[in-house]
């Protein structure tokens, strides 16, 4: 039983980085909508985090991590600031685009094990994907801001604002409706993963044991 558990879970793992490597390197992870681009790479670290815990959430975000670094140089869908913070300081960038995807897996996945019972597995996994948006743009806000606030190109780019100003000028709409993507996709498919036995949720019973 043990070994089969273990066994669905190294599939889980792989069929998820395998989503995000896609999402990362082809257009199918960005979807547009006017004028805005919603990213779905926060949504497999969702999943991970509510599937497979604090563990998961960490290796799934690591692999988006990882994957977005590469994006910086030119390796997939590129991006146009990552270079230019891969050409200030690589080490930085790395930490930038790394860690915050990391964090943000393995907080999620604690919170979910703390709020999800059997009987609120849809909304629970929701607020998981809700939270795992929200971790991301904060998560990698912050550590921009902190790690190149100073610098002549973020100096370019804030243009006089305050932080706080910068930051939802910066994300603004396109956050909040990754946020609602983010919560209905994870509240749908975790649902489904529970349901195929895949997503083990303790009962109040076996936590008071």
């Amino acid at each position: 039983m043990i070994k089969t558990s273990k066994t669905k879970s190294v599939v889980l793992l792989g069929l998820l980085s395998a989503v995000v490597m896609v999402f990362s390197f082809t257009p199918i992870g960005s979807i547009p909508i006017g004028p805005l681009v919603i990213s779905l790479n926060v949504i497999p670290v969702a999943i991970a985090a509510v599937a497979l815990g604090p563990v998961g959430g960490a290796v799934i975000g690591g692999v988006f991590g990882l994957f977005s670094f590469l994006q910086c140089f030119g390796i997939g869908i590129p991006s146009a600031m990552g270079a230019a913070l891969l050409e200030i300081n690589p080490f930085l960038c790395f930490v930038q685009r790394f860690f915050p995807r990391l964090i943000d897996g393995l907080l999620v996945g604690f919170i979910f094990r703390l709020i999800a019972r059997p009987k609120n597995v849809y909304i629970t996994s929701g607020i998981a994907g809700l939270l795992t948006a929200f971790f991301n743009t904060a998560f990698f806000m912050y550590t921009l801001v902190f790690l190149f606030g100073k610098t002549e190109y973020m100096q370019e780019k804030i243009n006089g604002q305050s932080i706080i100003g910068f930051i939802v000028a910066f994300v603004g709409v396109n956050a909040v409706t990754e946020m609602i993507a983010a919560t209905i996709v994870t509240a749908a498919v975790s649902f489904a993963l529970y349901k195929a036995k895949l997503i083990q949720i303790p009962s109040d019973n076996e936590l008071k044991s």
